[in-house]
């Protein structure tokens, strides 16, 4: 693989799994240097004993402010510097509101929206002051289309979408890049949900994307010329009919 983050260094969070960990090894494929960012300490150092001194694990409970708070500081400690923020950590509820469970909405919402919101807010200093920068946020086509089976999810995903587009416009002249990436369906421990009979018909229809093919499109976004800007991109299975 081409080396063209070479010298680059990059901070994903929910790196320990899913989107987050494919997005972690790609950049680390294409050279950067990537800050590993979650709360699962454990498995942080397997992967940093696995995938080497680039791979550098931080243990950060997103939905504690002080711990997004110290983040950048130790990006800074570890790493330098920090060219690229993937804010990538979330969870999933689906369902029927009328028998939803309000504290897990709750929980869910603190994670996509105000942990992501607070953690793009923890780099962007570092980024204007450096006036370069790429912010990425992991969206999902319920930030587009209404997903009937998931309204509070599809709800906070549409929250990220607005924060993406107004954020963008207020930090280009910084020469910074905001753009979302926003999957269908990708086979992640958040699809733990799911109804059984659900995952059986998507698997069986091809209807599930790799967490890998996700990573392919982040790299996209993130190699192109400083002067495109992929504000959104949507990434489905052939199969998905939105």
């Amino acid at each position: 693989m081409s080396q063209e983050f070479a010298g680059k260094v990059a901070a994903v969070t929910g790196a320990a799994s899913g989107i987050g960990l494919a997005c972690a090894r790609a950049m680390l494929a294409a050279g950067a240097t990537v800050v590993l960012i979650d709360r699962a300490a454990d498995r942080l150092a397997a992967l940093h004993a696995e995938l080497g001194e680039r791979a550098i694990p931080a243990v950060v409970d997103l939905v504690d402010p002080a711990g997004v708070a110290g983040m950048m500081p130790r990006i800074l400690a570890s790493a330098g510097r920090l060219d690229i923020f993937h804010a990538n950590a979330g969870a999933y509820v689906g369902g029927e509101v009328v028998a939803g469970d309000p504290d897990a909405w709750d929980r869910m919402l603190n994670l996509n929206i105000n942990a992501a919101f607070r953690s793009v807010h923890a780099v962007l200093p570092h980024m204007v002051e450096r006036r370069t920068g790429d912010i990425i946020l992991t969206s999902s086509i319920a930030g587009l289309v209404p997903v009937v089976w998931e309204p509070i999810y599809t709800a906070s995903k549409h929250a990220v979408q607005a924060f993406v587009h107004t954020l963008r416009r207020q930090v280009a002249p910084h020469g910074i890049r905001v753009g979302a990436v926003a999957p269908g369906p990708v086979v992640t421990a958040l699809l733990d949900d799911w109804p059984k009979a659900k995952m059986e018909e998507a698997l069986a229809a091809g209807s599930l994307m790799p967490p890998e093919a996700v990573a392919e499109a982040v790299l996209f976004m993130l190699s192109r010329p400083r002067t495109i800007t992929i504000r959104d991109l949507v990434i489905l299975p052939q199969s998905l009919d939105v």
